[in-house]
């Protein structure tokens, strides 16, 4: 039977899920293979090198550079406070002296008498790495960090911003038809993961921010309001490095887009219960989707992770269109035809034909991704 092999978007109410927890440089490990952890745990720990500033002393000092190491208090490696003596010129008969003092805490790095100038490095910036869910380490990485397990309830969306939050679920709508509306939120969501139905407008996702609320798990929202919510246009760039304080997650597509059913009711079978939840996306080469994680009770743990359930997408398969002009429309494959078929652009492409209310449309494959259930 013709498949392709596409990035499926998981909707699990139980699955292994691992996550790798890594330092952006290498570090300190503080935990061991079989420790329990909860999601504000720390898993491991390192200092970045702080910000550098370049102080010209010898132009402050009006010397030559050659002359910089004999007017200097200090030498290489030592560390100084803001306001320290960094260097000093003998003057006329002791008066009239020129002086240098540090701007900042931190420590020297390097001076040169060919420029004249010295370098100073600020306090290291201390970095920890949690564990984002709660879970059990399965595997370390020596100086870098963790793999942590869980059983959880999986789900993924289709596109989001912001980056990691966790918080307990609230269901504000009452079905998957329901726009979320501001007069639902309140600030008893602060902190908690809201949950609406088909829509989300820009004004209420403000009042969101505005109350802090974690999170935002919606079906549609408007593209052209992204721009307002980050300051800029949102390219093909990965996502959810966002400085904003509400994570959105939108599980199906941009306008207003009904919640499928299967995730709505996933959702509201987990109201009240803590989840983990990530807004990066990435929707080209090396897909990344945002994520719910629901940690379930280890009696329902299964075998087989997350990472292997995939078997790509075949005839009969749920799949969700991933490009315009039919961006995050959902149907069941209905042929995979081998031959490659020209598209409006000309190209030759495989194709794939699809069932979506009643209508067969054609669409690349490359357009596509599968919609995998349990």
């Amino acid at each position: 039977m013709a498949h392709s092999y596409t990035p499926g978007l998981k909707v699990l109410h139980s699955t292994v899920v691992e996550k790798v927890r890594r330092l952006p440089i290498k570090g300190k490990v503080i935990k061991s293979i079989g420790d329990k952890l909860l999601p504000d745990e720390v898993v491991a720990t390192t200092d970045l090198p702080g910000n550098v500033r370049i102080i010209k002393v010898a132009s402050i000092l009006s010397i030559g550079p050659s002359d910089i190491f004999d007017s200097l208090k200090v030498k290489i490696g030592e560390k100084v406070k803001k306001g320290d003596l960094i260097a000093q010129t003998e003057g006329i008969f002791g008066f009239f002296k020129s002086e240098v003092f540090s701007p900042i805490d931190g420590s020297i790095e390097s001076i040169s008498d060919v420029t004249g100038q010295l370098i100073l490095r600020e306090k290291p910036i201390p970095v920890e790495v949690d564990a984002y869910m709660s879970g059990i380490v399965k595997n370390i990485i020596p100086e870098e960090g963790v793999t942590i397990q869980t059983n959880a309830a999986f789900i993924q969306g289709i596109f989001g911003i912001g980056g990691e939050a966790r918080g307990d679920i609230k269901v504000l709508v009452k079905n998957r038809e329901e726009e979320l509306s501001s007069e639902l939120i309140n600030e008893t969501h602060q902190g908690k993961i809201i949950v609406g139905g088909s829509f989300i407008t820009l004004n209420t996702f403000k009042k969101a921010m505005s109350l802090k609320v974690a999170g935002v798990v919606v079906g549609g929202f408007n593209y052209y309001d992204l721009e307002e919510i980050l300051g800029y246009t949102l390219g093909v760039a990965i996502t959810g490095s966002e400085e904003i304080e509400t994570s959105l997650i939108v599980t199906e597509g941009y306008g207003n887009i009904k919640m499928s059913k299967r995730t709505f009711d996933l959702l509201s079978d987990y109201n009240k219960k803590f989840a983990s939840i990530n807004g990066a996306t990435q929707i080209r080469a090396g897909v990344i989707r945002p994520e719910i994680v629901i940690p379930l009770k280890e009696k329902n743990l299964k075998k087989d992770p997350l990472s292997s359930t995939s078997q790509g997408i075949q005839k009969g398969s749920l799949v969700r269109v991933i490009r315009a002009p039919h961006f995050g429309s959902m149907g069941k494959v209905v042929e995979l035809p081998p031959e490659l078929q020209k598209m409006e652009s000309e190209t030759m492409v495989r194709v794939a034909i699809i069932k979506i209310d009643n209508e067969k449309l054609i669409i690349p494959r490359s357009n596509l991704e599968m919609v995998e259930i349990d």
